[in-house]
Protein backbone atom coordinates (compact mmCIF):
# COMPACT_ATOMS: atom_id res chain seq x y z
CA UNK A 1 0.00 0.00 0.00
CA UNK A 2 1.33 3.45 -0.96
CA UNK A 3 2.03 5.90 1.78
CA UNK A 4 0.53 9.41 1.59
CA UNK A 5 3.08 12.14 1.28
CA UNK A 6 1.54 14.28 3.97
CA UNK A 7 4.45 16.71 4.33
CA UNK A 8 4.46 17.43 0.58
CA UNK A 9 0.70 18.08 0.56
CA UNK A 10 1.03 20.28 3.62
CA UNK A 11 3.85 22.28 2.03
CA UNK A 12 1.89 22.66 -1.21
CA UNK A 13 -1.13 23.96 0.69
CA UNK A 14 1.05 26.35 2.69
CA UNK A 15 2.63 27.77 -0.49
CA UNK A 16 -0.79 28.27 -2.05
CA UNK A 17 -1.95 30.10 1.07
CA UNK A 18 1.13 32.37 1.05
CA UNK A 19 0.67 33.12 -2.67
CA UNK A 20 -2.99 34.06 -2.14
CA UNK A 21 -2.08 36.27 0.82
CA UNK A 22 0.64 38.05 -1.19
CA UNK A 23 -1.76 38.67 -4.10
CA UNK A 24 -4.31 40.13 -1.70
CA UNK A 25 -1.64 42.39 -0.20
CA UNK A 26 -0.67 43.61 -3.68
CA UNK A 27 -4.31 44.38 -4.57
CA UNK A 28 -4.70 46.40 -1.37
CA UNK A 29 -1.52 48.37 -2.12
CA UNK A 30 -2.70 49.11 -5.67
CA UNK A 31 -6.08 50.26 -4.38
CA UNK A 32 -4.40 52.48 -1.78
CA UNK A 33 -2.09 53.99 -4.42
CA UNK A 34 -5.03 54.68 -6.74
CA UNK A 35 -6.91 56.47 -3.95
CA UNK A 36 -3.82 58.52 -3.11
CA UNK A 37 -3.42 59.56 -6.76
CA UNK A 38 -7.10 60.50 -7.00
CA UNK A 39 -6.97 62.61 -3.85
CA UNK A 40 -3.73 64.20 -5.08
CA UNK A 41 -5.42 65.10 -8.37
CA UNK A 42 -8.40 66.58 -6.53
CA UNK A 43 -6.11 68.70 -4.35
CA UNK A 44 -4.20 69.98 -7.36
CA UNK A 45 -7.48 70.78 -9.15
CA UNK A 46 -8.75 72.64 -6.11
CA UNK A 47 -5.49 74.56 -5.77
CA UNK A 48 -5.47 75.57 -9.42
CA UNK A 49 -9.09 76.66 -9.11
CA UNK A 50 -8.34 78.77 -6.05
CA UNK A 51 -5.34 80.48 -7.64
CA UNK A 52 -7.37 81.44 -10.73
CA UNK A 53 -10.14 82.79 -8.50
CA UNK A 54 -7.61 84.86 -6.57
CA UNK A 55 -6.21 86.36 -9.77
CA UNK A 56 -9.73 87.14 -10.99
CA UNK A 57 -10.53 88.86 -7.68
CA UNK A 58 -7.37 90.97 -7.90
CA UNK A 59 -8.25 91.97 -11.48
CA UNK A 60 -11.75 93.01 -10.41
CA UNK A 61 -10.49 95.07 -7.48
CA UNK A 62 -7.90 96.85 -9.66
CA UNK A 63 -10.63 97.73 -12.21
CA UNK A 64 -12.86 99.30 -9.56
Amino acid sequence: MARDDYSFQKRKKELARKKKKEEKRQRKLERKNMQAKESEAQVSNENSGQSSEASENSKQSSEA
